[in-house]
């Protein structure tokens, strides 16, 4: 999952940064459930703890999108995983 701003996707920097996706979780506050309804082939979670840069030739498929509510998840998952207010 790219957990970079819009303005660093758009530009001609050659890293995003990432949270994985994993098939099982823990439930914790710093992941975030997703399957199905979010374009994945089966339950998932994201993982905010996990965070990774990737180069962006490599993140070629695009598998599906978060809600204004899963969006509103994993902005408390990032929160919670760096300590943010």
């Amino acid at each position: 999952m790219i957990v970079s701003r819009q303005v660093l996707i758009d530009s001609q920097f050659s890293t995003l940064v990432c949270a994985p996706v994993f098939t099982h979780g823990d439930g914790l506050s710093t992941q975030v459930a997703v399957g199905p309804d979010e374009g994945l082939k089966h339950s998932s979670w994201i993982m905010c703890d996990n965070l990774v840069s990737l180069r962006k030739t490599d993140l070629t498929q695009f598998l599906g999108s978060l809600s204004r509510a899963k969006l509103a998840e994993l902005d408390h998952a990032l929160k919670m995983a760096l300590d943010l207010s």
